[in-house]
């Protein structure tokens, strides 16, 4: 046994502690919470349910309101995507292609989003909407939800079109293409990875969001997360297993589809200013 951990090596053994850790911190309570969610009794000390049902799923799928939130979510999380590309992807391009002065400090000020607790910002613009008619609206929601993605429609993109050598688009001009020409069919597909994680990244962040719904949609408007809060406080935790996995199911399968596009490359290009 000894001679096969020496000829693992150091780093081997330490890269399997390290997957271990992961396995026990982060697998290990998704797994809990899938077990739970299917779970008809499981009682201490038990390993597994003792009894297995869908009795928490007829009940939670079964709820008008619950419906109604996944509905409104999903909705409320593409109008945003939408108008965060229409909004950001021009200014994503200007700060990447066009100089002018104190650029770095207008493309810093994005992250002052994510620079302060989230609620004393919400409260802060709540004040604001108050005034000008925006509380309990669909509009004031999705407006509060792009306060809170502009940081990655703006910083990832930016650094997409950074990485797009010049060369290539002079070389299309040269060959008589207009520039709306050059945007459409070399730089804007060229930049369409880095378009779309932060896009999937800003339909996420949107259909999590619940600070800034509940302090600006409630009563009328209610999303997932909200009503997640009021399962978890009314209901048994088998219920709140069984909306948690339907609030992570979306997540899970958009980080899959984008498999192919989340790397290292694009996240740590994404936050950086140059």
């Amino acid at each position: 046994m000894r001679w096969y951990f020496k000829s693992l090596g150091r780093r081997k053994i330490l890269e399997f502690a390290f997957l271990l850790l992961f396995v026990f911190f982060f697998i290990g309570p998704m797994l809990n919470l899938l077990l739970l969610a299917f779970s008809g009794k499981w009682q201490y000390p038990a390993v597994l349910p003792q009894v297995w049902s869908l009795e928490w799923w007829h009940f939670v799928l079964s709820q008008d309101e619950v419906l109604s939130s996944i509905g409104l979510s999903f909705l409320i999380a593409t109008v945003v995507t939408l108008i965060s590309i229409i909004v950001c992807i021009p200014a994503a391009y200007a700060f990447a292609r066009i100089q002018f002065p104190l650029s770095r400090w207008f493309l810093f000020s994005f992250l002052l989003t994510q620079a302060f607790p989230k609620m004393g910002l919400y409260v802060a613009i709540a004040v604001l909407f108050y005034k000008v008619g925006l509380m309990n609206t669909f509009f004031g929601i999705v407006l509060i939800h792009i306060v809170n993605t502009l940081m990655f429609m703006t910083w990832i993109p930016t650094s997409a079109f950074r990485s797009i050598n010049k060369a290539q688009e002079e070389s299309a001009r040269d060959a008589g293409a207009s520039p709306l020409q050059v945007f459409w069919h070399i730089t804007l597909p060229m930049a369409m990875p880095g378009i779309l994680v932060a896009s999937i990244f800003t339909f996420l962040n949107s259909l999590d969001e619940a600070q800034g719904t509940m302090l600006i949609g409630i009563p009328d408007y209610k999303t997932m997360p909200i009503i997640m809060y009021s399962i978890i406080s009314d209901y048994p935790s088998t219920a709140g297993a069984v909306f948690s996995i339907i609030l992570t199911l979306p997540t899970v399968i958009l980080l899959l589809v984008a498999k192919r596009f989340v790397n290292a490359d694009v996240l740590s290009g994404g936050f950086q200013i140059k």
